[in-house]
Protein backbone atom coordinates (compact mmCIF):
# COMPACT_ATOMS: atom_id res chain seq x y z
CA UNK A 1 0.00 0.00 0.00
CA UNK A 2 1.43 3.46 -1.05
CA UNK A 3 0.39 6.62 0.66
CA UNK A 4 -1.66 7.82 -2.09
CA UNK A 5 -4.27 4.58 -1.48
CA UNK A 6 -4.52 5.13 1.77
CA UNK A 7 -5.69 8.93 1.40
CA UNK A 8 -8.22 8.13 -0.91
CA UNK A 9 -10.32 6.69 1.94
CA UNK A 10 -10.08 10.01 3.64
CA UNK A 11 -13.27 11.80 3.52
CA UNK A 12 -15.30 9.27 2.31
CA UNK A 13 -18.65 8.96 3.72
CA UNK A 14 -19.41 5.85 5.87
CA UNK A 15 -22.38 4.47 6.18
CA UNK A 16 -23.38 1.48 8.12
CA UNK A 17 -25.99 -1.24 6.31
CA UNK A 18 -27.41 -1.85 9.74
CA UNK A 19 -30.04 0.72 9.65
CA UNK A 20 -28.57 2.69 7.05
CA UNK A 21 -26.76 4.96 9.49
CA UNK A 22 -24.46 7.63 8.70
CA UNK A 23 -21.45 7.51 10.68
CA UNK A 24 -19.60 9.92 9.43
CA UNK A 25 -16.57 10.30 7.29
CA UNK A 26 -13.22 8.87 7.13
CA UNK A 27 -11.09 10.60 9.09
CA UNK A 28 -7.85 8.28 9.33
CA UNK A 29 -6.66 4.40 8.33
CA UNK A 30 -4.39 2.19 10.38
CA UNK A 31 -1.80 -0.28 8.90
CA UNK A 32 -0.47 -3.25 9.47
CA UNK A 33 3.40 -1.13 8.85
CA UNK A 34 4.82 -5.23 7.56
CA UNK A 35 2.28 -6.22 4.97
CA UNK A 36 1.46 -2.45 4.28
CA UNK A 37 -2.30 -3.39 4.38
CA UNK A 38 -5.12 -1.25 6.23
CA UNK A 39 -6.27 -2.80 8.64
CA UNK A 40 -9.50 -0.74 10.09
CA UNK A 41 -10.58 2.74 8.81
CA UNK A 42 -11.23 5.67 11.71
CA UNK A 43 -14.22 8.07 11.77
CA UNK A 44 -15.08 10.57 14.20
CA UNK A 45 -17.53 9.65 16.66
CA UNK A 46 -20.61 11.83 17.85
CA UNK A 47 -20.14 13.33 20.95
CA UNK A 48 -21.89 15.74 23.29
CA UNK A 49 -18.76 17.63 24.23
CA UNK A 50 -16.70 18.68 21.49
CA UNK A 51 -13.63 17.77 21.35
CA UNK A 52 -11.43 16.52 18.67
CA UNK A 53 -8.37 15.09 20.32
CA UNK A 54 -10.10 12.48 22.30
CA UNK A 55 -9.82 9.25 20.87
CA UNK A 56 -12.46 8.31 22.98
CA UNK A 57 -14.70 9.54 20.67
CA UNK A 58 -13.52 7.60 17.41
CA UNK A 59 -15.23 4.80 15.80
CA UNK A 60 -12.58 2.25 14.88
CA UNK A 61 -14.13 0.00 11.98
CA UNK A 62 -11.60 -3.44 10.85
CA UNK A 63 -11.24 -3.91 7.89
CA UNK A 64 -13.51 -7.05 7.57
CA UNK A 65 -16.13 -5.19 8.52
CA UNK A 66 -16.38 -3.15 5.17
CA UNK A 67 -18.83 -4.66 2.36
CA UNK A 68 -18.55 -1.69 -0.44
CA UNK A 69 -16.39 1.01 -1.31
CA UNK A 70 -17.39 3.02 -4.12
CA UNK A 71 -16.12 6.56 -5.45
CA UNK A 72 -17.96 8.79 -2.30
CA UNK A 73 -18.95 6.30 0.35
CA UNK A 74 -17.78 3.21 1.81
CA UNK A 75 -20.42 0.68 3.41
CA UNK A 76 -19.98 -1.05 6.46
CA UNK A 77 -21.83 -3.87 8.21
CA UNK A 78 -20.76 -2.96 11.47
Amino acid sequence: MNNEKAMDFRHKEVINIKGAKRLGRVQDVTADLKTGTITSIIVPGSSKTFNFFSPENEIVIPWEKITCIGDDIILVDF
